[in-house]
This record gives C-alpha cells, structure tokens and sequence, in this order.
C-alpha cells in the first residue's frame, strides 16, 4: 500500500473508533429557562470563547460539546444555542441543529441569525418551502443584509422550480435511455469535430465499447480540467446501466479463493481523493473487486468525473466493479447539493434526465459472502447456514420494521423509483437510516429517517444469518467506526469532507474466508475550486 495509507491486519475494538456523535441533549426538552447568575454568565462566557475556538479548527464534535456546557450555564443567552446549531448542521446533525434554531428563537425571537441558521436547515434537508419564511423573518429584522436577500430570492426562484417541475410531469413521459437512443440514431449527439481528447473504440458492429485504455485517458483529460464530448458521457452511462438493469436490488457477490473486495464509502464528488483512493485499492480485475457503497456525487464538484469513472469501470467490468445507490442519488438530494447543476453545466438537460433514471436502477444493496472457512470466530460471531461469514452492505442501515429478510430486500421494485415513494424504500430505511447508541428505534438526528439500536442489528443479523453489517452514509474521523458490538461498521471515503471536516479516508478489504482489513488514507490536493460549486438555492454560499 502507499505510504499515505495505514492498515490493520485485524479488526479494531470498538473503543477505538470514532464515537458516533454528539446525542441530543436532555436540556432542549427538560431545561426550563431561569435566572442565571453573574458567575454563570461568566464561566458561559469563557466556555463559549473556547468552543468558538474549537469551531474554528473544525474540531465540531468538541464545539458541541462545550456549546453545551455553557448552555447549561447559562440557557438565556441565544447566542449559545444559535452557535451550537451551526456545529451541527457541520456534522450533519440537521435535525438537532433545527432544534437549537427553535430553542434560540424561543429565547429571542428577535434574533435573525436563529431564524437564518433554522432557514439553512432546512436547505440541507431538502425543504426550501420551509427555509423561504425564516429567510423572509430575517430581511424584516435585517432589511440592509443583501446576502440574505440574495439568498432568500435564490431560494424563492428554487421553490418555483420545483413546482413548475412538478405540474409539468408527464406520467407517460418517454424514458431518458430511450430518449437518448433516438437523439442518437438520428444524429444528433455526435462526437464534436474539433475534440481532441481519448476516443472510445468501436466493435465490429460499430458500437462503442470500454477499454483501460480510454479510461486511462479520459482521467487525464479530467484532470486537466477537460470534459468529454456529450456522446461519450452517454455512452459511459448506458454502458453501465445495461449492467445495473440486470441486477435485482439485492446483489450476490461471493468473494472467492484468492480474490479480494474493497468496500468504498461516501466519496462525494471529491475526484482527485477518489484517484488517491484507487491507487490505494487497485482497479477491478480477476482476483479483485470494487464495491462503492453509495453517495458518488453532490456536494463535491467533480461529481461529474466521479461517476463517470465509476460507471466506465462498471461497462468495462461488470463483474468485478459493483455499486451500491446512496441517498444522494437520488433528484432531490441532486437539485440541492448540486450534481443536477453540475451534470447540466458540463454536458445539458438531457444528461442529467439520464443520470437521474439510471440512478434508479443502482442496486440498492450488496451482500458479500465468504466461500471458504473462516479463519476466526468467537462465540458471537454469526454465520451463514453453510458456516461462512457474509456481510450485508447497504448506504444507510436496516429498517423501521422487523423481520425483514434478504429476499424482501432483494424483491424490492426499485427501477424508476425516488426513494420515499413506496414499499420498503418509504421510510428512508435502505438509504437513511443511522446507528445509535440505545436500543430500539428513535428520530433520526438528521431530521430525515430513523435511527436503530444495536439490539436492533443483532436480531436482524440473527434473523438472516449475517456476520455484519457495512454502511456508510455518514462521516467519521477516523475514516471508519465499528459500532453495535461490533455488528455494525461504517466507512466513509470522502477524506477531509467538504474541505473543512478534517477527516481521514478509509475502505474495507474483505477476503475469500471474510477476514476485513480497514485502511486509512489522507486528502490529497486539488484544484482552486470550493465544494458544491454548482449548488442552488444558496447553499453554495454556505460554504467555509
């Protein structure tokens, strides 16, 4: 492995991973406000100096942390709920986070950056209609502040849009893959003339097809900031939607003797950490396969790059490079965090339209099974009925209800689909669901979904015979987290989130006898551009 890359040859104790976030804390519903005194105010005071500090080197989690310290201090100063949002909303916490805007706004309903940090909230989880009114709230009490205006008519214009979109549906509207095979045959995306970049090759039949050699190419003609013609960014998305469209939603995946698979979490548009993270891993071949588990695109902006060079490797090894869908691929996460705005800048309309079915026809989980015997097991090590370790990988975690089985989630009508409509995918359970600490089932902290407990993972486990779980879906410091007694692990691939979280990468290699090793990577440098560059509705302007 590189150097910027460290492994462990056997799992971790869960103590050692990153625990896994600040918890709700008990004041937003028991605190009753009260008179503080002057010697409360003023140790607040100095603990918020200090959070202020932590938030600044990105350190969010420790801003939280002493955010609530000086809450509990002092509960009447708005300011300390307001700034504990804005840690939140960091970590992605959105839900929490829209409860601290409330609880500042109780206690001064006067102060606009409560309602503009409740208003941002309420962007990120996809509820612009919500984030317009508090927009509004802070132009009345801040009628001067022309970034708010700017952002507020970013967000009406958004609103709009969505609901035009939404009247103009055509229920028998022609598929993009077939629309794009029209546009096609009647000549009308052809490679332009004066490109000089690499060509696809073409078969006997004179259809196009994949090779290392293109894709060798076509990374370098990313990476001197290039985009490919219209033509062949088609061809790579129908290339590998032929392969996603014979896949059920649950995939079979058996790691044989001698072969490897690596498991990638989130990468999110960050393409010069995805070409780090494949120098790492190694591309598919024979003996070794490439799992992404979900969330390729938005809030990077190279998500463009980022898909393309997953769904070439997907044409070119159908059999060797699987991937998982994730929660941003999906239209509304799309049209918030920008890859809808990408996708139309660099290659139009029409490209998006079939990035956005095809999406639906990603696998919505893959179960990775060990062919020969285990190498070790305890006492709760859980095996499948053959005696193997197999793991379930799926973006965001297991269900609202109990007794799902792997043949329900493998029967799960997903093609042409937008999660939250229907069927197993209504309760965001596939794609947005998280771990927590406590048993049972509770709100998410997202404000989107739910959130399960380790009892819950067991008995799911026991249920369908499963070693453990792998997902993703959210950021962790040290690039990965083992959690629920070590059922339950998340890997996130996207080092140094956003260009300011601070994180490490990870990626799970798992071998024909199940054993896993976890590596760990860096961020690797890019180009002057900031994260979710193609963003609308003001989100971009969020950024750090």
């Amino acid at each position: 492995m590189s150097d910027s890359s460290s492994a462990s040859s056997s799992a971790p104790s869960s103590q050692a991973s990153t625990p896994l976030s600040s918890l709700p804390s008990p004041e937003i519903q028991s605190l009753s406000l009260r008179d503080v005194t002057d010697e409360d105010r003023a140790q607040a005071a100095k603990i918020k100096a200090e959070a202020n500090k932590a938030f600044a080197s990105h350190s969010f989690s420790d801003a939280v942390r002493l955010y609530s310290q000086a809450i509990e201090l002092n509960p009447l100063d708005a300011t300390y709920w307001c700034n504990r949002a804005a840690a939140r909303t960091k970590l992605e916490e959105y839900g929490f986070a829209l409860a601290d805007a409330a609880k500042a706004i109780e206690v001064d309903p006067k102060y606009a950056k409560a309602y503009y940090r409740r208003a941002t909230c309420y962007l990120q989880i996809a509820k612009p209609q919500l984030a317009v009114a508090d927009f509004k709230k802070v132009v009345v009490l801040e009628p001067t502040n022309a970034v708010v205006k700017s952002q507020l008519i970013a967000t009406q214009k958004l609103v709009r849009r969505i609901e035009f979109e939404k009247a103009i549906e055509v229920e028998g509207e022609k598929n993009p893959v077939e629309r794009c095979h029209e546009i096609i045959a009647e000549g009308g995306c052809d490679v332009e003339k004066a490109y000089a970049g690499p060509h696809l090759s073409s078969a006997e039949d004179g259809k196009y097809v994949m090779t290392e050699e293109f894709i060798k190419g076509m990374i370098d003609w990313f990476k001197s900031g290039k985009n490919l013609p219209r033509r062949y960014a088609w061809e790579i998305i129908l290339g590998a939607y032929s392969h996603f469209v014979k896949e059920e939603s649950l995939v079979n995946l058996d790691v044989q003797e001698g072969m490897t698979c690596d498991v990638i979490g989130d990468v999110h548009g960050q393409f010069y950490d995805l070409l780090h993270l494949y120098s790492l891993t190694g591309t598919p071949t024979e003996k070794h396969c490439l799992l992404m588990n979900g969330d390729l695109v938005d809030r990077g902006s190279w998500s463009i790059e980022v898909i393309l060079t997953a769904f070439a490797y997907k044409w070119l090894y159908p059999t060797r490079m699987f991937i998982n869908r994730g929660n941003h691929e999906a239209k509304d996460m799309n049209r918030t965090y920008g890859f809808e705005g990408e996708a139309k800048h660099k290659h139009g309309e029409q490209t998006y339209k079939l990035f956005a079915h095809v999406f639906t026809t990603l696998p919505l989980a893959t179960l990775v099974s060990a062919t020969t015997a285990p190498k070790t097991t305890s006492e709760n090590t859980i095996l499948s009925l053959e005696g193997r370790k197999r793991y379930f990988v799926v973006h965001g975690g297991l269900f609202s209800k109990d007794g799902v089985t792997l043949d329900d989630v493998r029967k799960i009508p997903r093609i042409g689909r937008q999660p939250g409509q229907e069927g197993l995918m209504c309760a965001c359970p596939l794609l947005w669901t998280d771990p927590q600490t406590l048993p049972g089932r509770g709100p998410s902290k997202r404000g989107v979904g739910i959130a399960f407990g380790p009892d819950v993972t067991k008995s799911w486990c026991l249920l369908n015979g499963i070693t453990g779980i792998i997902r993703s879906h959210e950021v962790r410091e040290n690039g990965y987290a083992i959690e629920h007694d070590g059922l339950c692990t998340t890997v996130f691939s996207a080092p140094n989130y956003v260009d300011q979280v601070g994180n490490k990468g990870a990626f799970i290699r798992i071998d024909a006898t199940g054993e896993q090793q976890y590596f760990q990577f860096e961020a690797t440098p890019h180009p002057p551009m900031k994260p979710m560059a193609y963003a609308q509705g003001g989100l971009a302007s969020l950024m750090m």
